[in-house]
């Protein structure tokens, strides 16, 4: 009995022994080919932007300086500050508009069309975009991005101007004063000046009112001074409304644009 127990268990670890043998191993890892690493897109270069500059037609009589004012009427609200200085003093300024600000002020923009004689009105745009045809941030602001874009933000600030029966304008100014030369031909082409200036009176409002004053009263002879009308909560309103009482006292002419001969840079008024 032992035997035939002895050679059962033989004949079955041989039988397990040639079915292993059988039996084929796992196949090795193959590692994961590592991907080569991905160079990023190269950048698009920024776009070459100017600011131009406009001088107007001097008096050139002594004591007798001539000085355009021109505000900004970005968006928010009318600072009567100044608003009611210029109108007090019968100061005349030519003011440009977006087309957003034309809706959130209609009393002030009754006073502008009661005094035609005071205010030149025209056009910074529908919605106070950049006017650069191609992508960049100006000042944290998105630019137009594109010519059909740049069209778009001219042609819509002059259609609610002339819904809000001002006349239809002449001058484009683009938020931030800032362009791409190609912008500037574009803009060009549709029959406007582009207004620069030469004497930044409140650097967008942000100054204080004491050196806001001083700048602005600092404006000499041919002289395009611009500042904003839309910040009725900045101290340098404050400074804007003392800096036009103290050219006034100074024998200052005040013309608007439309009313005198005009120098711009950059291809933008030839």
């Amino acid at each position: 009995m032992n035997r035939i127990l002895l050679a059962s268990a033989f004949l079955l670890v041989s039988i397990s022994a040639v079915f292993a043998d059988g039996i084929p191993s796992a196949a090795p890892a193959v590692a994961s080919p590592v991907p080569a690493a991905i160079s990023p897109a190269p950048k698009a270069p920024a776009p070459k932007l100017v600011e131009p500059h406009l001088h107007i037609a001097r008096s050139n009589l002594a004591g007798h300086a001539r000085i355009a004012l021109t505000f900004d009427a970005c968006m928010g609200q009318a600072d009567e500050r100044i608003l009611s200085t210029l109108v007090r003093e019968r100061i005349p300024a030519t003011i440009f508009v977006t087309a957003r600000w034309l809706k959130r002020n209609p009393a002030a923009l009754a006073v502008f069309l009661q005094n035609p004689d005071l205010f030149e009105l025209e056009n910074h745009g529908e919605n106070h975009i950049p006017a650069v045809d191609t992508p960049t941030l100006i000042y944290g602001i998105a630019s137009a991005g594109s010519p059909q874009a740049v069209r778009q933000e001219v042609e819509g600030g002059a259609a609610a101007m002339v819904a809000a029966g001002i006349p239809a304008p002449h001058w484009f100014r683009g938020s931030t004063a800032k362009y791409d030369l190609s912008a500037i031909g574009e803009i060009r082409a549709m029959g406007y000046r582009i207004a620069g200036y030469s004497v930044n009176g409140d650097g967008g409002s942000l100054l204080g009112a004491v050196i806001t004053e001083k700048r602005i009263a600092s404006a000499k002879d041919g002289d395009v001074v611009i500042s904003h009308i839309n910040q009725p909560t900045h101290a340098a309103g404050e400074g804007v409304a003392k800096a036009l009482v103290d050219l006034k006292a100074k024998g200052t002419e005040f013309v608007r644009l439309e009313d005198v001969e005009d120098t711009g840079d950059d291809k933008t008024t030839e």
